[in-house]
């Protein structure tokens, strides 16, 4: 959601005759866009505007602008902070490159953000993003071939531990006609691959009249579109609205991905309650027994937080049993970190000690790494279709034999990332990868 968001700023400062510089010190404006999930992400905000600060200090000219999350829920205590000029939110982005020019204009310090964040959005403002996003969200495409567009924006679910809802809003979704639109634009300039993003992406619906239009409609819709291969789809949440649909659209196209990101959090039925996730864990492997009888080879990928307040040894095991029992591809996993404003923060106190919190973090990721690589292994000897994204950021691990060509990195419809060596200009192409050997989160192999 941020990468998109990003892309979408950056587009609109382009249009406005801003050219991005790779060096800080060159640029005549900063921004960062922030998130607010984990402490974590904050403390790193903090940190690069103490960098700014001193950078400032030699150019005094320079506008350095927070925006997203952070920047909504910290507002006007954020622009206390002496390296900002200008904080905004992610309901003001369509506003950006008119604030930044008034703060160039003026050298005055701007507010941008949402007062009452739960309220539904006014028609103006909503008109206003969605202009902002079927605008520019066929500008910038960050991995050659492939978009992201966003089918709803914000959150209804107040999951205890969450500050989404605070930050981003309620759920309000796009009209069909729009995401429908904007594909078919991102086709034309040669886009193959589309994920579509919401925070809880599976409960898209939009009501016109007395029809509903729901995900599996929207994939349905997009994988008419000519030119788009592959249609992939992230977040989703553990509900049994409109699951089977979606599982059947996916079934039944070659274009929609058989990759299912569902999140389980925790596999204690107790700490689920504590969290606010409205299902248990019985629930949960219930709907991956469905998604699995219905599509057969589906890859489902999980997130998990450990050290929950009150998660004792015996509700961290059934954590441990459910990631045995799910044979997740991969998952991402968290140590448990109080956000400011959720009701986790306000009602429970933050009692696992720090290094039970890391043990248990330890843990889980050897129990996954593990089911991983059996996965992994059996693509061996196998070829792949993949979608090429480019140089592989780190050339240097893991080596295979180079024949005098770079190390490329690309990934299945299944989500599996796969190195390989090839020419550059394949990056936004399809290739066919022989696999050679496996590691739990990687297949490196030999282009054919």
């Amino acid at each position: 959601m941020n990468k998109h968001d990003t892309a979408l700023v950056r587009s609109a400062l382009d249009k406005s005759g801003f050219t991005f510089t790779e060096q800080v010190e060159q640029a005549d404006v900063v921004l960062i866009n922030t998130c607010s999930v984990r402490q974590h992400a904050e403390q790193r905000v903090f940190s690069h505007l103490g960098h700014l600060k001193h950078i400032k200090k030699g150019r005094a000219d320079m506008i350095v602008a927070v925006i997203g999350c952070m920047a909504q829920r910290l507002g006007d205590k954020l622009l206390e902070h002496e390296a900002v000029d200008l904080v905004c939110g992610p309901a003001q982005i369509p506003q950006i490159a008119d604030l930044v020019a008034k703060v160039l204009q003026d050298g005055q310090k701007k507010l941008a953000v949402t007062e009452n964040i739960r309220q539904t959005a006014h028609e103006e403002q909503d008109q206003a993003l969605e202009k902002f996003e079927s605008t520019y969200g066929i500008e910038d495409k960050q991995i050659p071939g492939q978009a992201f567009v966003r089918v709803m924006r914000g959150c209804n679910n107040f999951c205890s531990y969450c500050v989404v809802p605070y930050v981003r809003g309620p759920e309000v979704c796009r009209p069909p006609a729009a995401i429908i639109e904007q594909i078919r634009k991102l086709a034309d300039t040669g886009v193959k691959q589309v994920t579509l993003l919401g925070q809880t992406v599976n409960s898209y619906k939009y009501k016109s009249g007395e029809r509903t239009c729901c995900l599996a409609d929207v994939l349905a819709m997009a994988s008419d579109i000519d030119g788009i291969e592959w249609l992939k789809f992230v977040t989703s949440y553990p509900s049994q609205e409109f699951f089977d649909p979606i599982l059947q659209v996916m079934a039944g196209s070659p274009k929609v991905c058989d990759y299912l990101h569902l999140p389980a959090q925790t596999g204690s039925d107790k700490i689920l309650r504590a969290m606010n996730r409205n299902y248990t864990a019985g629930d949960y492997l219930g709907l991956l027994d469905r998604a699995r009888a219905t599509v057969p080879d589906i890859a489902i990928a999980g997130d998990f937080i450990v050290g929950f307040p009150g998660e004792t040894e015996e509700d961290f095991q059934a954590t441990v049993d459910l990631v045995k029992r799910a044979r997740y591809k991969n998952c991402f996993i968290f140590k448990y970190s109080p956000r400011p404003d959720t009701s986790a923060d306000k009602r429970l106190q933050d009692n696992i000690p720090a290094d039970v919190k890391k043990r248990r973090n330890i843990e889980l990721l050897a129990v996954q790494g593990k089911i991983s690589g059996e996965l992994s292994e059996r693509f061996l000897g196998k070829q792949v279709r993949v979608l090429v994204e480019g140089l592989s950021k780190k050339p240097h691990l893991d080596l295979v034999e180079s024949k005098g060509e770079p190390q490329l990195v690309g990934r299945t419809a299944t989500d599996y990332i796969v190195v390989f060596n090839g020419p550059q200009s394949l990056a936004g192409q399809f290739a066919k990868v022989k696999i050679a050997r496996t590691s739990p989160l990687t297949l490196f192999g030999e282009l054919t």
